[in-house]
């Protein structure tokens, strides 16, 4: 059996997440405590004990989910698991990218959460709250959903696709009154259902342009290195290994499409069987199951599952 690990994005977090792992294994503990120095900040406390409306804060939230998809994989490797041998891809949904490539020894963890934290403020800061929205378009395909982005936009403002996640299931991004614009013109094509996202900014489309120009920045000053195994970019759908690229998509992908469903699609067409979700939450691993169902997914997010892990590992 094939395997590939993928780090979710936001959205997933949850006060507590990661406390277990990090009582169960020393190593995962030590992840937490490498964020906290990090940024200077005891984000450990935010993620375990809130309050929520801290932890949803996107410069929080990023760093947080990255810190707890790490302490994952620590666990994992404690019990002899790890990236090179377990998986031959590593993929990652929007921030998760900075998860994966943490993960497969690409970027440190400190930069990485570092990373996010300018990431996350940058993308907050790119658009005054208010005047941006996102919406999921339920049940229109991502060639109806770009047509309904794209007329809604020549009306005037910016809408764009934002994410392809998975069948019938695309997320549109841009200025407010547009995104209200693609949502009626979904229903009238027949959406089954247009839905407001609770997000704090417009992610994934051109108005993040501003932040784009934080991030180049920000990752000219750190090293990155070829990752353990190749990383199946949101941008380009495809494996990337090289460091200069790694930067440039990155870069790409705060003002890009998160060709997630394809993404998915090019590992189960290169043999990829089973999808391991590394961290917070199911959103993943329910996304896999449809976008392919051949392909397998489970979560990896408590000692419980590693411990599923280790004993589907000794079925093997």
């Amino acid at each position: 059996m094939t395997s590939a690990f993928v780090f979710p994005g936001q959205g997933s977090q949850a006060v507590g997440m990661g406390r277990a792992l990090a009582e169960a294994y020393p190593a995962a503990r030590a992840v937490f405590e490498e964020v906290d120095q990090a940024l200077g900040a005891k984000l450990s406390a935010v993620i375990w004990d809130g309050p929520e409306d801290r932890l949803v804060l996107t410069e929080n939230a990023q760093p947080a989910l990255m810190a707890v998809s790490m302490a994952v994989i620590r666990a994992l490797e404690a019990e002899g698991i790890a990236v090179p041998t377990a998986a031959a891809y590593v993929a990652g949904h929007s921030l998760g990218e900075y998860s994966a490539l943490a993960a497969a020894g690409s970027l440190g963890v400190a930069d990485a959460a570092r990373l996010l934290r300018i990431r996350g403020r940058a993308m907050q800061q790119a658009v005054p709250v208010g005047e941006g929205a996102m919406a999921a378009l339920l049940g229109l395909d991502l060639e109806a959903a770009r047509e309904v982005a794209d007329e809604a936009a020549a009306a005037g403002g910016v809408c764009q696709v934002a994410n392809d996640n998975a069948p019938g299931q695309v997320v549109v991004s841009g200025s407010r009154a547009a995104v209200e614009r693609a949502m009626e013109l979904a229903r009238e094509k027949g959406a089954m259902k247009a839905v407001s996202l609770p997000v704090s900014a417009p992610f994934h489309c051109a108005l993040m342009a501003p932040a784009a120009e934080a991030m180049q920045a920000a990752l000219e000053e750190v090293t990155i290195s070829p990752p353990a195994v190749p990383l199946v970019a949101n941008v380009v759908a495809a494996p990337i290994s090289k460091p200069d690229e790694i930067r440039r998509r990155l870069v790409e992908q705060v003002t890009g499409t998160v060709r997630w469903r394809e993404g998915v699609l090019r590992m189960a067409a290169d043999g990829v069987t089973m999808l391991y979700e590394i961290g917070a939450g199911r959103v993943l691993t329910g996304l896999a199951k449809r976008i392919d169902r051949a392909l397998k997914a489970t979560t990896v997010g408590t000692p419980d599952d590693v411990a599923a892990l280790l004993a589907a590992q000794g079925d093997d």
